[in-house]
């Protein structure tokens, strides 16, 4: 079997997804009706974060009772909630989302959570929004165009306070990133760099967790 085998049969298992979500926190209404209006009404609704991941925001908030957290890429808003509903009583998070488009899905969600207070929404280019934000975050979840992933990275990480984590999402890129001989192109050898670059990166720490398209963990010590 080889790795692209071994990812599909296990990582990508439905089998293994609906046993882990059968045995986790049940998902609210409310993000039901989320993640069952984005597949109703976006073209991509596989860009969802999705119970599992959306859950682990949640402990992973709980566990850092951060006081500021940023989001780069908000699309309808499922992870946003998640992390605003575990966050202390005077924290904020900061979403920041270039396509207006999905705000009409995001803001109406944002509302019925009574989380409203907690969300700051902003729709604009992240590398132009975030150096205005005048802001430093103990949690950072960059979720936007993959193969600009390493752009962001750095333009976070100078507002990430010590002991903060920067997470990336998709960066197993659909399994590609295993597979250098038949899907290999341009996008993924981006990700692919990107993991590199942060293994390496002597200014942090990093767990690379195989959960849904892959999870990097990055501690900025």
């Amino acid at each position: 079997m080889n790795k692209m085998e071994n990812y599909s049969n296990y990582c990508c298992d439905e089998v293994v997804s609906d046993y882990a979500e059968q045995h986790s926190e049940k998902e609210s209404e409310l993000l039901h009706a989320l993640d069952r209006e984005t597949n109703l009404r976006t073209m991509y609704p596989r860009m969802i974060s999705g119970h599992l991941q959306g859950e682990l925001f949640k402990m992973l908030t709980y566990m850092i009772k951060p006081e500021r957290v940023l989001e780069i890429g908000t699309f309808t808003g499922y992870s946003t909630i998640c992390f605003a509903s575990a966050l202390p009583a005077e924290s904020k998070i900061y979403t920041v989302e270039v396509n207006p488009e999905w705000s009409y899905i995001s803001d109406k969600y944002f509302k019925n959570s009574g989380l409203s207070n907690k969300i700051i929404s902003v729709i604009g280019d992240a590398s132009e929004v975030i150096p205005k934000l005048c802001v430093n975050f103990d949690i950072v979840l960059i979720d936007a165009n993959k193969k600009d992933n390493l752009k962001y990275y750095e333009l976070v990480l100078p507002f990430l306070k010590s002991g903060g984590f920067i997470l990336v999402d998709n960066v197993f890129w659909g399994g590609k990133v295993f597979d250098e001989k038949t899907n290999y192109d341009k996008d993924t050898s981006l990700i692919d760099e990107f993991n590199h670059y942060v293994t390496e990166d002597g200014r942090v720490e990093n767990l690379l967790l195989p959960i849904r398209d892959g999870l990097m963990m990055v501690r900025k010590k």
